[in-house]
């Protein structure tokens, strides 16, 4: 009974040191053995992995692309204008060793590197306009400012993959200010193409009346033309006429003027003539003498 009470305890003890010096390494993973804080080996290979209890412990890395979003960074450019920009780094951890000796982990990594960041931002940057920094020729700039961090990270055991901006804005006042001009420029043109625009109406108005002034001059000349012709032919087909039978046109004429006297409805018209006046020559007598 004794010797069972002693078993137990002892296969509990041993189950323990067992699971205590097994580890596994991911495929995604690679683990640095510390024994009292030293570490002592590098582990790449993934699998099952031993280690001595209590004395030894693990920890681990990924060997995957890791990201690091820095801060925003406010950096003032060659022509003294100041540019906010967020960028972030990609980056993979290819010296566990050196990797925990230089930084420890990933959240000290991400203090240095940030520090780095900023100050290859601003060397970058700061040598170059504003035109130049939102133009196509910012992959160059990237180029540089990943340079620059390239030479630190190799301290760190750190491999950089890449540098990029995801975006960069001006600050509030600045990109209100430039609203501003930009809003006055576009004022200005539309006030330029409005008075340009009223310029060629007037000019178009101005043609076109004078073209109508003209077309009308010209018909109301071919007008007149064609009504003097016309007067002209009816004053020699009445010559004619009356040149044929002078007594039956002056006939003609003098019943032509009476229709014109006694028209209009009047049921007692009134003229006041001489009685020897020639209008009544044809009144009084059929031959009219």
């Amino acid at each position: 009974m004794l010797s069972k009470k002693i078993f137990v305890p002892i296969i509990l003890i041993l189950l323990f040191v067992i699971f205590s010096a097994l580890f596994i390494v991911k495929q995604t993973e690679q683990a640095l053995v510390l024994q009292f804080g030293d570490p002592i080996r590098v582990i790449k290979k993934p699998g099952l992995k031993i280690k001595i209890p209590i004395i030894q412990n693990a920890i681990f890395y990924d060997t995957r692309v890791l990201d690091f979003d820095a801060e925003v960074e406010e950096v003032i450019l060659s022509d003294q204008k100041r540019l906010l920009v967020d960028a972030f780094i990609r980056y993979r951890i290819v010296d566990p060793l050196r990797f925990y000796q230089s930084v420890g982990n990933e959240n000290g990594f991400k203090a240095r590197v940030g520090g780095i960041l900023s100050g290859s931002l601003r060397r970058v940057l700061g040598s170059d306009p504003l035109e130049v920094v939102l133009s196509v020729d910012r992959s160059e700039l990237m180029e540089k400012i990943q340079e620059g961090i390239d030479v630190e990270a190799v301290n760190f055991g750190v491999k950089m993959v890449d540098v990029r901006i995801k975006r960069a804005d001006l600050p509030k006042a600045n990109s209100e200010a430039i609203f501003a001009r930009m809003r006055a420029e576009r004022e200005k043109e539309a006030r330029q193409f409005r008075a340009e625009g009223s310029e060629e109406s007037q000019i178009i108005k101005s043609k076109a009346e004078k073209e109508r002034t003209v077309i009308i001059a010209e018909a109301n000349k071919k007008s007149q033309t064609i009504r003097g012709e016309g007067d002209g032919e009816s004053v020699r087909i009445y010559a004619e006429a009356f040149n044929k039978d002078k007594e039956f046109f002056a006939f003609y004429r003098s019943m032509e003027a009476y229709k014109k006297a006694f028209q209009d409805g009047e049921d007692d018209p009134t003229l006041i003539l001489s009685p020897d006046s020639d209008f009544f020559k044809y009144f009084d007598k059929k031959s009219g003498k």
